[in-house]
């Protein structure tokens, strides 16, 4: 699912090198945080994140098939220092 993931968000974005992707265990399955340049978090979100909504789906459905559960984030460094966290998208607890 990873090279799937990396391989999406790097057409995406104006800058394909910036893409980084981290992986970790969380809340029984897996959670992928992904990280773009700070100009291109919009390009990977969407309008009215509609984009990271495909991706978010895309990605469940491949765990799905294995069986597996995940969860996709956007790490945005746009946020002011000190800021509270964006909340979670609605689709996030698939």
């Amino acid at each position: 699912m990873e090279p799937l993931l990396t391989y999406l968000a790097k057409a995406l974005v104006d800058q394909p090198d910036q893409v980084a992707l981290r992986i970790s265990e969380a809340d029984g399955g897996r959670l992928y945080e992904l990280k773009v340049a700070p100009e291109d978090v919009g390009k990977v979100i969407g309008r009215d994140g509609r984009t990271v909504n495909a991706l978010r789906t895309l990605l469940n459905a491949a765990a799905q098939k294995q069986g597996q559960k995940v969860r996709l984030e956007i790490l945005d460094d746009r946020r002011a220092p000190g800021s509270p966290p964006a909340p979670p998208a609605p689709d996030a607890a698939r």
